[in-house]
């Protein structure tokens, strides 16, 4: 069975595994990183959004197979370290937006978001409407509006 070396939430991690396994079910099932969420195993609803070397992507869609030992694996338990804080800005502005009812989808939606600014910022300009809509998780909640707020909360602190 293939070795495969890699980075999780920055710590190297190593599995053996075959290559065609998506990384969703290793990091679920093998290393215990429970954050990103299986919704369809489809990249379409988009809970399990993570980040591989500081962009947003959804591992049920990526065979490990395809994680470069260099590769560095962020999940929502690993944001706030990026920050060197207990909770990353977008986490903190989730909270006092409210955004959560059922918070199956938050894990992915924040580490999109986190994304999306991260992209944004480096533009050199602000988010705007048109980048929200950009966004395509899914909430079945429907707390899209709290979701922008904390988006926009979220940004300004970062």
């Amino acid at each position: 069975m293939p070795t495969h070396t890699f980075t999780v939430n920055g710590k190297p991690v190593r599995v053996d595994v075959e290559d065609d396994v998506r990384l969703l079910w290793v990091l679920r099932d093998i290393l215990g990183v429970r954050g990103p969420k299986y919704g369809c195993g489809l990249n379409v609803c988009k809970a399990c959004t993570s980040h591989i070397n500081g962009k947003a992507f959804n591992p049920c869609s990526v065979p490990v197979g395809d994680i470069k030992p260099t590769d560095e694996i962020t999940t929502i338990e690993g944001l706030p370290a990026t920050v060197g804080a207990d909770l990353h800005p977008m986490q903190e502005a989730w909270l006092e937006a409210d955004v959560v009812q059922c918070g199956y989808c938050q894990p992915g939606q924040i580490m999109a978001a986190v994304a999306l600014v991260k992209e944004v910022k480096a533009s050199g300009r602000a988010i705007n409407d048109a980048d929200l809509d950009g966004i395509r998780n899914i909430c079945r909640c429907g707390t899209y509006v709290r979701i922008r707020e904390a988006i926009r909360a979220g940004a300004a602190a970062m």
